[in-house]
C-alpha cells in the first residue's frame, strides 16, 4: 500500500527538476545535534516513537512519506528531521508528544525546487545532488531561500534500485 505524501501543485517542470507549491501541512519534528547519519537515524526513531503510540493518547498515527531532514552542509552540526502528519488530522486532534524533543507544528513550505534521485540518501550523495540542484537553479535564474532539505520516501529495507529521494529548497519569487 502506498504511503500518503504531501499535496502540491506542479508549477513548472524543467529538464531535471520541478518547481512545486506545497499546501500547508502539519509536521512532527525534532532537532538532533550530531552528524548527518546519526541525526537522521536518531530523529527518525524519536518521531517514529511518537506515531507508534508514544504520546499522551497512546494513539497510533499512520506513517507518511517522505521523512524530511536538513541537507548536510559545511558547519552544520544540528539537523532537523520531520514527518508529515496524515491530512486526516488537525492540530486539535493530534496527541501531545511524550517528550520535549518532538514538537508538532504547522509548516508552509510554499514554493520549492525539487530534484529526484534514487539509491541511498547518504551524506556524500545528498551533498552532490544539492550541488547539482543549486547549479541548475543558478542556470535558470531561480533564487533560493533557506537551507536545502533531503526527502526520503522509502522504508530502510527497500533496496537501493527501488528507492526515491529528493533534494528540495524553498525558492524566492
Amino acid at each position: 500500500m502506498a504511503l500518503e505524501t504531501p499535496e502540491y501543485e506542479l508549477i513548472s517542470k524543467h529538464d531535471s527538476f520541478e518547481i512545486r507549491r506545497y499546501s500547508e501541512m502539519i509536521i512532527a519534528t525534532t532537532s538532533v545535534k550530531a552528524d548527518y547519519k546519526s541525526s537522521t537515524s536518531s530523529g527518525f526513531r524519536r518521531i517514529a516513537s511518537y506515531i507508534f503510540g508514544g504520546n499522551d493518547k497512546k494513539m497510533k498515527i499512520a506513517m507518511t512519506a517522505p521523512v524530511i531532514s536538513d541537507c548536510p552542509s559545511e558547519g552544520l552540526d544540528t539537523y532537523n528531521v520531520s514527518f508529515v502528519m496524515p491530512r486526516e488530522h488537525s492540530m486539535k486532534d493530534l496527541p501531545k508528544t511524550n517528550t520535549s524533543q518532538v514538537s508538532i507544528k504547522n509548516e508552509a513550505l510554499g514554493e520549492v525546487a525539487a530534484l529526484t534521485f534514487g539509491g541511498w540518501a547518504t551524506e556524500s550523495r545528498s551533498v552532490n545532488f544539492q550541488k547539482k540542484l543549486a547549479k541548475l537553479l543558478k542556470l535558470n535564474n531561480i533564487n533560493t531561500q533557506g537551507g536545502f532539505m533531503v526527502a526520503q520516501f522509502n522504508a530502510p529495507y527497500v533496496l537501493p534500485m527501488f528507492r526515491k529521494n529528493e533534494i528540495m529548497v524553498r525558492i524566492k519569487r
